[in-house]
């Protein structure tokens, strides 16, 4: 009687085979990176935006001359114009950091191309815009959008550039200080956080930011 053959049982990978340098969630890990037309996108907003900021520049002497004895203020009436695309791309992409880096490449557009009259130290101006402004988001984890996330935004981004600018220019000893920020709020709730809202939502109805998140979302 002939021995009966046998085969070898393969051997199962235990869980120690499988190695422990890959994420535990691939699709997440890709989630917030950001993708190419991402990159692109935030590149393009950048430099739009960069040129919209040297336009609102323009109007700056003019503004000073109609507000006569509070010319000083023209500023902080404006401060909101120029920090309008960090929302604005964090709305769009909701990705940590965009805010940030819209912000901060508006800021270079400024400084190379259109020789801003502050220099270098505009990169600085733009980082701690784009941080102010993205705040609120990044409290919320990027999951709401709502007008008050907006709102907030515009107030903690008047908040952080007005300290900011307070050390740098010596605000906090002149009489007016108060009326200064309260102006820089209300030009930040309405030019930054508002009009970023709205600036959004228009673009979306138009059908050209569907392969982003703000398009997802309107998708249910």
């Amino acid at each position: 009687m002939a021995e009966p053959r046998t085969t070898p049982q393969q051997a199962t990978p235990s869980a120690a085979a499988v190695p422990t340098d890959q994420p535990p969630n691939g699709r997440l890990a890709r989630r917030r990176g950001l993708t190419l037309h991402e990159t692109v996108l935030i590149a393009v907003l950048g430099v739009v935006f960069g040129f919209v900021y040297w336009a609102f520049v323009q109007l700056w002497a003019p503004l000073q001359l109609a507000m006569g004895p509070l010319a000083d203020l023209a500023a902080n009436v404006l401060a909101g114009a120029w920090i309008v695309v960090g929302p604005l791309a964090t709305y769009i992409v909701r990705k940590p950091g965009v805010g940030i880096l819209a912000e901060t490449l508006a800021a270079l557009v400024e400084v190379v191309f259109l020789t801003s009259p502050a220099g270098p130290l505009l990169l600085v101006v733009g980082l701690v815009q784009g941080v102010g402004a993205e705040l609120p988001f990044a409290l919320t984890r990027y999951r709401r959008f709502g007008w008050w996330v907006f709102v907030a935004s515009g107030v903690s981004a008047a908040l952080v550039t007005f300290a900011f600018n307070a050390v740098r220019f010596g605000w906090l000893g002149q009489d007016y200080a108060m009326l200064r920020l309260g102006v820089q709020v209300v030009s930040c709730v309405v030019l930054c956080g508002l009009a970023a809202r709205l600036l959004g939502d228009a673009l979306a109805r138009t059908g050209a930011l569907d392969a982003f998140a703000i398009g997802a979302a309107r998708r249910g």
